[in-house]
């Protein structure tokens, strides 16, 4: 679908507030709509009039203004790009509408997205491909504003090329995307985009050191690859947003396996690694000019003979001994060892992490919300308000330092495992145990990141979530002293 700025096509696309004259309809139609049809433009609700001897028209109310939301403006949109394509429409404009209150740049950025949003979809291994009737969109932006229209469109498409790369690597069943395909992936993706990507094998991750990362890797006949991926547009000497996305590229449980219908969908363990080579994808795109470096520690977590069992002692490249409860509990293992090479071995200002990490944070906050733990609530707060602006939810968990009594080994250093009680808090605090005191954000994302079902203006299975809030906050974020 392109998005063409200032393009006037027959078909219309309003957006109007509860409660508005309507007087973009003719006489008699207006009298129909707030009469017999009785049309008040409540929030997502839709008058359509399409096809010939018609006005043309489509309306999506977006409720009141004192309610209305950025986001409620993206789902509006998606909305009409639903209407427009189960009608068939090829080609329609929208009338950008002026909101008291809203930045015209957003208002544009948020309706590009939501049309963006809609046509999504996998059909990669599927013989009948998914068909999206609508090709073109103009925007036509206020009168003032014309001559400075287009430029968020053109950021959002590249921030949405970024949430597809994502979702198609969330879902390629695993026969498909393992730790080598998915560095090759990383490597093809991010290489002509002045990302320098370095993959480790196996040899390289034992120089290192990384006993906790291999021992989960140990039992897969697939070797494990660590990638690191580099945008560094300020140069070497200024430190880097460090990010780190959990690469389960899939998890049977080992040794603590999974019942069948929690394996299936296991495919999307690696949701976080995706998410980072997505983020980093966007901002080389949009030419970002800020210091980035992205980490994945890439295996599987199988049975055979080789695999780590639970009870199991295993190192770490920080040389903390850890007591494997459950080998079910991989994820931060894998992490463990990432965020030790992020705090030591890369020039880092700040670490987050992504992980699909426990099932304990979608009891807690249900399939839609992030689950956070942080040891610096200012940088936090940034990740916060970058959410809130991308409109992907995101809630603090509370971290008391007595629960960290809870990991103290009984014959190991640390266990990785706590039990069910809290266990998206310990999960996190046992992660900070390798961040060496560098500003640190922990992001579960193991609700949000992959659907049953579609939700807001989001798919069915990978959902891209939460690219867009690392790309807004390193789009925010100030290095100090830089």
């Amino acid at each position: 679908m392109k998005i063409q700025v200032n393009q006037d096509f027959p078909i219309k696309v309003y957006f109007p507030l509860e409660g508005a004259e309507l007087d973009m309809l003719g006489e008699t139609t207006r009298a129909y709509v707030t009469g017999e049809r009785a049309y008040k433009a409540e929030a997502k609700s839709v008058y359509a009039e399409l096809g010939p001897n018609s006005e043309n028209v489509l309306l999506v109310g977006l409720g009141k203004l004192e309610d209305l939301s950025i986001n409620d403006l993206r789902e509006a949109a998606h909305k009409a790009a639903g209407v427009l394509n189960a009608n068939k429409v090829k080609q329609a404009s929208v009338i950008a509408p002026e909101l008291k209150g809203f930045c015209t740049r957003r208002i544009e950025k948020a309706i590009a997205e939501g049309f963006l949003q809609s046509e999504y979809a996998f059909d990669a291994y599927l013989t009948k491909k998914s068909e999206c009737s609508l090709e073109a969109v103009g925007y036509l932006a206020p009168a003032d504003k014309k001559e400075t229209a287009g430029k968020g469109i053109e950021e959002i498409q590249n921030l949405m090329d970024g949430v597809r790369i994502a979702r198609d690597l969330v879902n390629t069943p695993s026969i498909d995307l393992y730790p080598q395909t998915l560095a090759e992936s990383a490597t093809s993706t991010l290489g002509d985009l002045g990302v320098e990507v370095t993959v480790l094998d196996k040899a390289q991750i034992e120089e290192l050191g990384m006993k906790a990362f291999l021992a989960v890797a140990e039992g897969s006949d697939r070797e494990p690859r660590f990638i690191v991926m580099k945008y560094l547009p300020e140069g070497e000497q200024v430190p880097a947003i460090t990010l780190i996305g959990k690469g389960l590229t899939y998890d049977s449980g080992g040794y603590a396996l999974k019942p069948a219908d929690s394996m299936v969908w296991m495919k999307s363990d690696m949701a976080g690694a995706a998410s980072v080579i997505g983020t980093m994808a966007a901002l080389a795109k949009n030419k970002i000019q800020k210091n980035v470096v992205a980490i994945i520690a890439a295996c599987e977590n199988m049975l055979s003979g080789r695999a780590y069992k639970n009870g199991d002692i295993v190192g770490s490249m920080k040389g903390t001994t850890i007591e494997v409860i459950n080998t079910d509990a991989e994820g931060r293992l894998t992490l463990a060892d990432a965020l030790y090479y992020g705090a030591t071995k890369v020039n880092s200002e700040c670490l987050i992490d992504i992980a699909t990490l426990t099932g304990a944070c979608i009891v807690a906050l249900g399939d839609e919300v992030i689950g956070a733990v942080t040891n610096d609530d200012e940088l936090f707060g940034k990740v916060k308000k970058a959410s809130e602006t991308s409109g992907e939810a995101l809630w603090q968990l509370p971290a008391p330092k007595s629960y960290e009594a809870l990991l103290k080994g009984d014959v190991g250093d640390i266990k990785n495992s706590t039990g069910r009680p809290g266990g998206a808090i310990t999960a996190g605090l046992f992660l900070k145990e390798f961040v060496e005191g560098k500003p640190w954000v922990h992001l579960d994302i193991a609700g949000p990141s992959f659907a049953q079902k579609p939700w807001s203006y989001y798919p069915k299975g990978a959902t891209g979530i939460p690219v867009k809030t690392l790309y807004q906050f390193v789009v925010d974020h100030t290095i100090k002293g830089h």
